[in-house]
């Protein structure tokens, strides 16, 4: 885990084995809008409502201003985006947003894989090297992730890491055409620390189960 930049945190390359998270590049938007068009059945029910059209919104000229806004909000100390990148290739997205610091030092993680590779592990892996990343460069001290209840791929995820289910959340968020109810999950750093981060532990798991 690499801390690059003054911002607390960002920019930073992080990796664990062939799970590579790294800042956005301008030359990603060909390998970002192939995977976003290809995964149109398998991503769009989990997102936010857009208008538009699922090609043109995930297209290449698109990406401009999705790595744009990215940057901007991570600048300001609101965002840390990554790129998943399995062996160097891109196949995902995760997160840290909406940035709270002072006496909330806190933060919500959204993600994203490639259907084609889904079942490998990498989603798992990247999310505890993003709240350890958190937790220890960050300043931060409780990550939440709030999942939709249909979701049962997403929930695994978080639920083979540990998080703790704190909430039911009725219409929370407008995703795929209408207002859906979705679960709250969290951690903070005191969970975590005596097992020497959620990767540890998370390496542990794989190997118990494997």
């Amino acid at each position: 885990m690499i801390p690059l930049g003054a911002a607390p945190g960002w920019p930073a390359v992080l990796r664990d084995g062939p799970v590579l998270l790294r800042p956005y590049r301008r030359s990603d938007a060909a390998a970002w809008s192939e995977v976003r068009r290809a995964n149109r059945a398998w991503l769009a029910p989990w997102e936010p409502s857009a208008p538009g059209d699922w090609n043109e919104l995930n297209s290449i000229a698109a990406y401009r201003f999705v790595h744009r806004d990215q940057r901007k909000s991570a600048r300001r100390g609101e965002s840390m985006p990554f790129a998943v990148c399995l062996e160097d290739r891109f196949v995902g997205h995760i997160n840290l947003g909406n940035v709270v610091r002072r006496a909330f030092c806190s933060a919500y993680v959204g993600y994203w894989v490639d259907g084609r590779i889904a079942g490998r592990a990498v989603i798992p892996t990247a999310l505890a090297l993003v709240v350890d990343h958190a937790f220890r460069y960050g300043g931060l001290h409780r990550i939440e992730v709030n999942i939709r209840p249909e979701n049962k791929p997403s929930r695994r995820v978080v639920e083979k890491l540990g998080f703790r289910e704190e909430a039911y959340h009725p219409r929370y968020m407008h995703i795929d055409g209408a207002w859906r109810d979705h679960i709250g999950y969290a951690m903070t750093s005191e969970e975590v620390v005596a097992e020497g981060g959620l990767l540890a532990r998370w390496h542990r798991v794989r190997t118990a189960t494997s």
